[in-house]
């Protein structure tokens, strides 16, 4: 009955993929890092990464794309997807080449992690937005570095569990060339982004990350960084260096506390 289940999901999955990217390109105007973003969201949870996308990101009408996703949750759920995206498709990958490696048991969690990161600052974040900070990629590292960790931290809290425990107590679990582990890998990535939503939707509200972005006649409009919206610039909260490390703190005690119960 899984396996039935399992396959009917993937190609739902499937038409999600074939709908979203069909939209992407005739309909809804997302700058082409969130393209890229919600094709992989869509992949890893299917149809209901394709509901959060129709409910966030694409316009209902015609050149309304900007003030559609100007609410705070809309940009907070593209700053999640943009996240998302990166690390579930670092750990994914780190999975594999652990399973591979046959790795032990809490060195293939720490292998995970750092696969995260690599994919997730340095590609998704770093590389992407570097426009940002001036076309400089170090700059673009350091200005992207606490909020891409904090919320790392937070998809992997959700993903940890799922992914380590499940893979143990299903038979196959763990194996790529299965079902089973795409299964499982969908089901943590469902929980990863649940976990980091609310730290993504307090880090776009200060304005310490980018949320979802639009790209309107060739021109990038950066709405989802606050202090950017519609061209108009405004000051952007601070926040102090005992905030960040208090944020800090607590991701980490959430991660460490993922890593115990399995």
């Amino acid at each position: 009955m899984a396996g039935g289940a399992l396959v009917l999901w993937y190609a739902l999955t499937g038409l999600s993929l074939i709908f979203l990217i069909y939209d992407l390109e005739t309909n809804t105007p997302a700058e082409w890092v969130m393209k890229l973003a919600w094709i992989l969201i869509v992949l890893y949870t299917g149809p209901l990464g394709l509901f959060i996308y129709m409910l966030s990101c694409r316009q209902p009408l015609e050149g309304t794309h900007d003030r559609f996703i100007a609410p705070h949750w809309k940009q907070s759920i593209g700053s999640l997807m943009h996240c998302v995206a990166g690390d579930a498709t670092g750990i994914i990958l780190g999975a594999v080449i652990t399973y591979h490696l046959t790795l032990p048991n809490g060195i293939d969690l720490i292998f995970e992690y750092v696969m995260a990161f690599i994919v997730g600052l340095l590609i998704f974040q770093a590389l992407f937005m570097k426009s940002m900070a001036g076309g400089n990629y170090i700059e673009a590292v350091k200005k992207t570095f606490f909020a891409e960790t904090v919320s790392m931290n937070f998809v992997m809290v959700g993903m940890i569990p799922v992914m380590a425990i499940l893979r143990m107590k299903i038979p196959g679990g763990d194996d790529p060339k299965g079902l089973m582990f795409w299964g499982i890998s969908s089901l943590a990535t469902i929980a990863g982004a649940i976990a980091a939503y609310p730290v993504n939707s307090w880090l776009v509200g200060s304005g310490l990350k980018h949320g979802m972005m639009s790209a309107v006649s060739g021109r990038t409009t950066m709405e989802g960084m606050p202090g950017m919206s519609g061209g108009m610039q405004h000051k952007a909260p601070h926040v102090t260096f005992m905030k960040k490390l208090g944020v800090f703190l607590i991701s980490a005690g959430f991660l460490l506390a993922a890593v115990f119960v399995t």
